[in-house]
């Protein structure tokens, strides 16, 4: 899952390598001065990459409706756990980015805790920060180090947090879209999603997870 204007790998190959679905990002962050920052030649997505996005999101929507299904509660809005234990590095950047999402949007919310939906990582990967999904409920958000010397961390994680609820790449749009990632460059620091954005993750999170949670209460 992603941002990125800025990776230097395909998609599909980098997915066919590591047996995972990626959606990768684009965008940077303040990260240890051990890790140099790469160069990353121009990407402009992919169909796998898409493909990728859309496997983690519903991943995620099935995880969040399984566990409501056998915990049912009123609350109106419907939270998203996620587990940054392993990305200490970033844990103000994700922090930061759940509470512009938590601010932005009101049929979801995300919120840190135990039995996670999914989890943030670190580290050093050629292919940039991206999301990814195995395909079976298991997914997680990582943060490149390089990849976040070059580009507003805030930026990077809200985008790929922006794929964790539902929303595609859209490389080729404006700084003001929060999901056009790299595209716009490292001069881009704009990490708030803009009214499209905001509208699209409410209906996901309305529609989309209310069949979810029918189809997981009739497993029940």
């Amino acid at each position: 899952m992603r941002m990125s204007s800025s990776m230097s790998v395909s998609m599909s190959r980098a997915a066919a390598a590591a047996g995972l679905s990626l959606a990768v990002f684009g965008l940077g962050t303040a990260v240890p001065a051990a890790a140099a920052p790469t160069a990353y030649s121009g990407y402009t997505g992919s169909a796998a990459e898409a493909k990728a996005d859309q496997a983690f999101f519903q991943a995620v929507l099935k995880s969040v409706a399984e566990k409501r299904a056998a915990h049912p509660n009123s609350a109106a809005a419907v939270t998203v756990v996620y587990d940054a234990s392993r990305a200490p590095t970033f844990s103000a950047q994700i922090a930061r980015s759940a509470q512009i999402w938590n601010s932005a949007v009101s049929n979801v919310k995300l919120q840190s805790g135990s039995n996670a939906d999914f989890s943030y990582r670190e580290g050093n990967d050629s292919r940039g920060s991206y999301a990814s999904t195995d395909g079976h409920g298991s997914g997680y958000v990582f943060l490149d180090y390089a990849q976040n010397q070059e580009y507003d961390s805030t930026r990077v994680t809200a985008h790929e947090t922006g794929h964790v609820l539902g929303l595609p790449d859209h490389y080729e749009g404006p700084c003001s879209e929060l999901m056009s990632g790299g595209g716009p460059g490292p001069s881009c620091t704009n990490s708030q999603p803009d009214a499209n954005e905001r509208a699209r993750v409410n209906q996901l999170w309305a529609n989309g997870f209310q069949a979810a949670l029918d189809k997981a209460l009739t497993k029940s």
